[in-house]
């Protein structure tokens, strides 16, 4: 049923985030530690996928022109949005600033649907100005670029909704296939902040168990069931990923660079705003942030309803967690749980921070105002003022950079990353744009290049003389050679050719055809992805079939 009332609250926390993304409507790429890069990775990624490969591996076009595989490593939903943006005929800037812009409000929006469905629209209003207006949300903007964490923002609340509404309706299939697609989502923005997330997913999704739920063990089963179709959804990027990553230096480069980005403690209460590096970035959690969080304290201990104690209390403790472990005071915990040590940087943790202070501040303020309109509508001032205004400095970049479209689709002088997604074989940068595609390192032949995509190279060789040639394309397990179509062996660690395809070809004429292809984990995780998504469809069917016969 339509109703007014509700329609206006949405537009307004719309206008309300509409504030402090201005500065994306002037022309240009603001200037980050990250977003030229993105723009580049994007652009390689569009021209993989409009060549007709639905799951870009491979950036033909960076490190110097060499290729890299970081489109296997890095989360692809982000790249995919800014592609379509890209296809309705937007640059490829425009198109990554609309991600940002999109991805911002989305999330506001869907920190307001959960809150409000679960908790009251008085939750769901102030813990959606909480979700939006941290400092950090604003670091991730317009100071580091960082495009798949500020997508991960949307789907926390999603997918925390999903398992609400599934257990007020567990016969309704799209609650289901909401927390997969939800789930699915929030990996391929950011596997690593998904994994940071779990904890709190697991809580809630016991706390719903337990009230909302009733204990239900069709809601348990159902819920987990849906929870490893989403995983199951994002197999063709989380499994490569996870196990071909040993293929690159990124152990190597990354190695205990965790152990040097601690945050101090004083830092939460507050960090002046700045453009420089990780390290000296602001980690505020907020000046509003930190009143609901006091709140919420005084909400835990004085209410009498034990379900709602126990939830504030659970959330104080995970937040408290994700300080602490920010802290040098945890390096005992990253020193023996070295999947920690994969996030790189620990104040990576305030995703986590802002997403359980908006909650806190939420729940706890909707309480407290339950009685009382106009206590509600002063205490939305007071966040407003503290949220909104406390942030103000901190909607702008420092600049903006004007380049032409050719510098992001052409060959870029750089791999994007700091080298861990490099292969183990190569170098960690190129440096250097090589002078022909292919070339004769031994004996006599003339090279004819005759078709070249993102994937696939294929020459026309005339070998006067048994030579050995030199692809200038970085080597990775999936690139193989076929001479007169049979694939022929590659030597990859010639340390005058390091890490570069390397193989030889006797005299006569031969077409010669370099593919990178799915490797056999590649391919299982394809099919695991087409397994869960029939799956999915499957499930959908029949209980629509059973719901139909009953």
């Amino acid at each position: 049923m339509w109703q007014p009332k509700r329609l206006l609250l949405g537009l307004m926390l719309f206008v309300i985030a509409l504030i402090p993304l201005r500065s994306f409507f002037y022309e240009g790429l603001p200037i980050t530690h990250d977003g030229q890069d993105h723009v580049a990775r994007i652009a390689n990624f569009y021209e993989s996928l409009s060549e007709g490969n639905l799951i870009p591996r491979w950036a033909a076009h960076l490190n110097w022109g060499y290729g890299h595989p970081i489109l296997m490593f890095l989360y692809p939903l982000p790249s995919y949005i800014a592609s379509f943006f890209h296809f309705l005929g937007f640059s490829f800037v425009d198109s990554t600033k609309l991600v940002f812009v999109v991805a911002y409000i989305v999330s506001g929006l869907a920190m307001y649907l959960w809150m409000k469905e679960a908790f009251g629209k008085k939750a769901g209003y102030i813990g959606s100005i909480l979700y939006l207006f941290a400092p950090y949300r604003f670091v991730d903007m317009y100071v580091r670029g960082a495009i798949g964490e500020h997508v991960a923002f949307i789907f926390p609340p999603l997918i925390l909704y999903f398992l609400y509404k599934l257990a007020k309706d567990k016969n309704n299939i799209l609650y289901g296939m909401g927390v997969s697609f939800a789930m699915a989502c929030f990996i391929l923005s950011h596997n690593a902040i998904s994994i940071m997330f779990l904890p709190v997913i697991g809580l809630y999704f016991l706390y719903v168990f337990a009230t909302d739920a009733k204990k239900s063990f069709q809601y348990f089963s159902l819920g987990v069931y849906y929870l490893i179709l989403g995983f199951g959804l994002s197999s063709f990027f989380l499994v490569p990923a996870l196990f071909e990553g040993k293929y690159t230096l990124r152990d190597i480069v990354t190695a205990g660079e965790a152990m040097k980005r601690f945050v101090p403690p004083f830092m939460f209460l507050y960090s002046p705003w700045n453009y420089k590096g990780g390290d000296d970035i602001t980690k505020m959690i907020g000046f509003g942030q930190w009143i609901g969080i006091v709140i919420a304290c005084i909400v835990m201990l004085k209410t009498k309803i034990i379900a709602k104690k126990v939830l504030l209390g659970a959330l104080c403790i995970v937040f408290i967690s994700s300080l602490f472990v920010m802290t040098e005071w945890s390096i005992a915990i990253w020193t023996n749980i070295t999947l920690l040590q994969k996030f790189q940087f620990p104040w990576r943790f305030l995703s986590l921070s802002v997403f359980v202070a908006a909650a806190l501040g939420g729940i706890s303020i909707s309480m407290i105002t339950m009685k009382s309109k106009k206590l509600f509508e002063g205490m939305v001032v007071l966040f407003c003022i503290f949220s909104i205004l406390g942030t103000i400095g901190m909607w702008q970049p420092k600049a903006y950079q004007q380049k032409d479209e050719s510098f992001y689709t052409g060959t870029y002088m750089s791999t994007t990353d700091t080298g861990e997604s490099s292969p183990i074989w190569s170098t960690r940068f190129m440096e250097h744009v090589y002078d022909k595609p292919m070339e004769v390192i031994d004996g006599s032949a003339v090279i004819t290049a005759t078709q070249r995509t993102t994937k696939m190279h294929e020459y026309t060789i005339v070998v006067s003389k048994s030579a050995r040639f030199v692809e200038n394309t970085v080597y990775f397990p999936g690139w193989n050679v076929y001479v007169d179509g049979k694939i022929t062996s590659v030597e990859f660690q010639d340390p005058n050719y390091r890490g570069l395809l390397t193989f030889y070809l006797p005299e006569g004429k031969h077409i010669v055809r370099i593919q990178f292809e799915d490797t056999k984990l590649r391919r299982i995780a394809n099919i695991m992805s087409v397994i869960s998504l029939t799956v999915l469809i499957l499930s959908g069917v029949v209980q629509l079939f059973w719901r139909k016969k009953s």
